[in-house]
């Protein structure tokens, strides 16, 4: 059973996909890992992205953390600035 999940797009993110925020199905137990290759199917331009961060609660999440339909989850690019 696919759950929807809700992604916060900031920056470069935002414009590769044209919206501030996407809902992703993804089963029960998905990770991290397993939410970035749906996302990558359905924004391929987003792969392209070096150094992406993913945000679960706030908190910076590594690729194996498992995900529940009620996180805040956030793709957080690389930013450069002088």
């Amino acid at each position: 059973m696919n759950t929807p999940v809700s992604v916060l797009l900031f920056g470069i993110t935002r414009d590769l996909t044209g919206q501030s925020a996407v809902s992703v199905p993804v089963s029960e137990g998905a990770r991290v890992s397993d939410l970035l290759d749906q996302l990558y199917q359905e924004y391929p331009k987003l792969s392209g992205i070096r150094s992406l961060l993913v945000a679960v609660n706030g908190e910076y999440a590594e690729v194996d953390q498992v995900l529940t339909s009620k996180d805040e989850i956030a793709l957080i690019p690389p930013v450069s600035g002088g």
